[in-house]
């Protein structure tokens, strides 16, 4: 096994076109890692790490905005408001069955269709992710106060690094390797490790040396989790029937097998619960400001609730939980697959065509999962639940972090291989 990946890393380094499109990814990421440590004018940096350090969520999003919203950079909002509104049409497509038809079940240019729709959608949702982070930061202190054409040249200046993510992360799935969503998200995190690494350095206590241990035991044990979730399969047996063509040839009655994925949705229902937590958390910071007694004590309560370690990781949970399902149910229709194996000749043994087994497949799916949910979800509230038996906040995204970035080798690994076993035949 390690002759075979030694010999698929010359191939790589040998094909140029592969190589070049490793190299286009490396310049991409490197493109994103200069604009995320250019910051908007007027920020104050103690009060920064000091608003950060007492907000776990603020943390959290930090992840996946690439670790440009830790420095208030250009692109503090990173990919964010990108996925929220693939997110949204998504939605639709559940809620509506025109749109399901519109964009799902016209192929190819239905998908083309939706990710333009997704591009519109980012431009609004950037604009007001913009406003609303620029004046919560000036509420709380960290940005200077500033009104008109200056306010609204930092929202366009911000909304305009989202958007220049959004085309980056794109050009990196079209001429690189990989998803490029992924890979920035990825990036940012692997950004953050020095970081973390000088802080542990810097706070590092003897006697923790027990605690450091166990850390580094969870690490690992969660990254075997990761690849072995990741990797898990409930193979469906499926029969082709024999069937007698012109000039008395054969073709079918082979016996294969249905792939079902424990995990189907990968690491979406993570960055789905975090957009769904977002939203709340902005509002009632938003409202604490305003000049009404009344809503700015609700306000205050509502998100001191809302940011109890608690209410937070039990709400993280569940919505991870059920995202988990929901988006299994929008990327994997039960009754297209009957129906493609019915058009095919193939059958579940034990199982009638058609509705019977559309079902057959809807229950295993439902039950396979339940257990990646119950994962994802776990992994998720796992630094929570570390941190509230340790006290230590070091950690505090380790748990999702480590989650996105062995998922993003996993899936980086297979499209490099698949690439290089093409170049092979």
């Amino acid at each position: 096994m390690i002759k075979r990946f030694f010999e698929k890393l010359r191939l790589l380094t040998k094909d140029r076109d592969l190589r070049n499109k490793v190299f286009f990814v490396l310049g991409a990421l490197l493109v994103f890692r200069v604009l995320a440590s250019i910051p908007i004018p007027g920020v104050d940096q103690a009060a920064l790490n000091s608003f950060f350090a007492s907000n776990q969520f603020l943390s959290l999003l930090n992840v996946f905005s690439g670790g440009g919203l830790s420095a208030l950079s250009i692109v503090m909002l990173g990919v964010g408001p990108y996925i929220t509104a693939s997110i949204i049409m998504q939605l639709l497509t559940i809620i509506s069955p025109k749109v399901k038809e519109a964009f799902q079940e016209n192929g190819a240019e239905g998908r083309k269709k939706m990710s333009n729709y997704s591009r519109l959608l980012t431009l609004p949702l950037a604009t007001i992710q913009a406003f609303s982070f620029i004046i919560i930061l000036q509420q709380q202190g960290i940005i200077a106060q500033i009104t008109g054409l200056s306010l609204v040249a930092n929202i366009v200046v911000v909304t305009a690094g989202s958007l220049l993510l959004m085309w980056i992360g794109e050009l990196i799935t079209e001429f690189g390797v990989g998803n490029g969503v992924s890979l920035i998200i990825f990036a940012g995190i692997v950004a953050g490790l020095p970081s973390s690494i000088q802080q542990a350095l810097v706070t590092y206590d003897p006697s923790q040396i027990p605690t450091y241990f166990a850390f580094i035991m969870v690490a690992i044990v969660t990254i075997i989790g990761v690849v072995v979730i990741t990797e898990a399969e409930r193979p469906i047996p499926v029969t082709y029937a024999r069937q007698v063509r012109a000039q008395g040839s054969t073709a079918g009655g082979q016996t294969t097998y249905l792939p079902l994925r424990l995990n189907q949705a990968g690491v979406i229902p993570i960055i789905f619960a975090l957009s769904m937590l977002l939203l709340p958390q902005m509002v009632f910071t938003f409202l604490q400001g305003v000049s009404n007694e009344m809503v700015s004590s609700f306000a205050a309560s509502a998100s001191a609730f809302l940011t109890n370690q608690l209410t937070y990781g039990i709400t993280y949970f569940i919505l991870v939980f059920l995202f988990t399902y929901f988006y299994t149910a929008v990327t994997f229709d039960p009754d297209n697959v009957s129906k493609n194996l019915q058009r095919s000749g193939g059958f579940i043994p034990g199982v009638r065509p058609g509705e019977a087994t559309s079902e057959h497949i809807s229950n295993v799916l439902s039950r396979i999962t339940f257990f990646g949910a119950l994962f994802l979800g776990l992994v998720a509230v796992l630094p929570l639940v570390v941190q509230s038996l340790t006290g230590i906040t070091s950690l505090t995204v380790g748990g999702t972090a480590l989650l996105i970035a062995v998922s993003v080798i996993i899936d980086l690994l297979k499209k490099v291989d698949g690439q290089v076993s093409l170049r092979e035949y």
